[in-house]
């Protein structure tokens, strides 16, 4: 596995949802703006419903510009020896069946496609982003996902 291409597939999803998410900000503006959407009695909340739309969107986009500055950052990381936020870590279950994650900065549960390697964005914050910090090459992580425990050894750290 090659960060590096890990790493560019992950400016351009991050540059898609940021793209997605000014057209549906345009999209929602639009639809506030227009004449339709203009209250013709006291109980017509059609307009401030789509003003409303259009303000989530809005912050969705700077959430997404707050994202990519925040991945800016770490991208030039160097590697090192234990899990931190900008490694690309393989885990490995009991039935060697591996599996890619990037811990990042923001963006959880983004998904790239990398040479036939489905790589997952999970944050600090979340279950497996907790265990995965400052672990090193042939640690074991554990996680109960619904009731079950699953045990992963780390393989691999890029």
């Amino acid at each position: 596995m090659n960060k590096s291409h890990v790493i560019e597939h992950l400016k351009f999803a991050l540059e898609a949802q940021l793209n997605s998410a000014k057209q549906a900000t345009k999209a929602a503006h639009d639809a506030a703006t227009h004449e339709e959407s203009v209250a013709e009695t006291q109980y017509d909340t059609l307009g401030l419903e789509a003003a409303y739309l259009a303000q989530g969107q809005a912050e969705r986009v700077n959430d997404c510009y707050k994202s990519i500055k925040q991945f800016e950052a770490i991208f030039k990381e160097p590697t090192h020896n234990k899990v931190i936020i900008s490694s690309l870590v393989c885990l490995e279950d009991e039935n060697a069946l591996q599996k890619w994650f990037y811990l990042g900065p923001a963006a959880g549960g983004l998904m790239v496609e990398v040479k036939g390697h489905t790589i997952q964005v999970v944050t600090a914050e979340a279950p497996l982003g907790k265990q995965l910090l400052g672990k090193q090459r042939d640690d074991e992580v554990s996680l109960t996902i619904a009731g079950k425990n699953h045990e992963y050894d780390v393989v691999q750290i890029l």
